[in-house]
């Protein structure tokens, strides 16, 4: 998955420093490699939140993935829902970063989409965790994450807001429940659809993807020619 936890952090406010002798203080070499070992925990956790889910998934897997110690994990996440809040708060920091890329001149419903499929190419690339939709030490967890719950909620305004405003142009149904629609598009990033035709090999990922955008946005209804 692609790097946007405190190494790169690091690695900007080391440049700024040398730049600018106002800027933050040098990030010393210790914090950096601390930083680099807590990123390579958290893309091995999301490895593994994909393949296995979060039920199957160890602490000594994480462990064992990343090639440190047990003890040495637990001094940067002191338990395996911590783990993966990490790892969903890196999801959500890697979907704000996304949603900032999409042109502000594309319309609401073209937005929709684009995040859509985003998120399905990311699920069939192995990059998406997968987490129990009823686990309440992990909900407790994630609820408990500033980081997280903050993501969560700016993500949740922002496709909140193309939905309605997708209604008002006529693009969604004006009678569906705008959490409901949210919900859908949520759905689809941990949708087993796309893993049953995945394994089918009969399809690309691209068909896939094309495949189930089309029940998702035009539904199943045949329509006239």
């Amino acid at each position: 998955m692609q790097n946007l936890t405190g190494y790169n952090s690091a690695m900007v406010t080391t440049a700024s420093t040398t730049a600018s002798p106002t800027s933050s203080p040098k990030v010393s070499f210790k914090a950096q490699m601390l930083l680099a070992r807590e990123d390579a925990i958290i893309q091995a956790v999301n490895r593994l939140l994909a393949d296995k889910g979060f039920d199957a998934m160890t602490v000594d897997q994480v462990a064992a993935d990343v090639g440190i110690a047990k003890a040495s994990l637990y001094k940067h996440f002191p338990s395996k829902e911590d783990l993966a809040a990490a790892a969903m708060v890196s999801v959500m920091q890697r979907a704000q970063a996304f949603l900032d890329t999409l042109p502000a001149e594309a319309s609401a419903i073209e937005k929709l989409r684009t995040v859509v499929q985003w998120t399905m190419g990311l699920k069939l690339a192995g990059e998406m965790p997968s987490l129990p939709s009823q686990n309440s030490s992990l909900r407790t967890a994630l609820m408990g994450n500033k980081a997280y719950m903050d993501g969560l909620m700016d993500v949740s305004d922002r496709l909140g807001a193309w939905i309605e405003a997708a209604q008002a142009q006529g693009d969604i149904n004006p009678k569906l429940p705008a959490i409901a629609v949210l919900y859908t598009f949520y759905a689809r990033a941990c949708d087993p659809v796309l893993e049953f035709l995945k394994m089918s090999e009969l399809h690309s990922h691209e068909e896939i993807i094309a495949l189930v955008m089309s029940t998702c946005f035009d539904g199943l209804n045949a329509r006239p020619a």
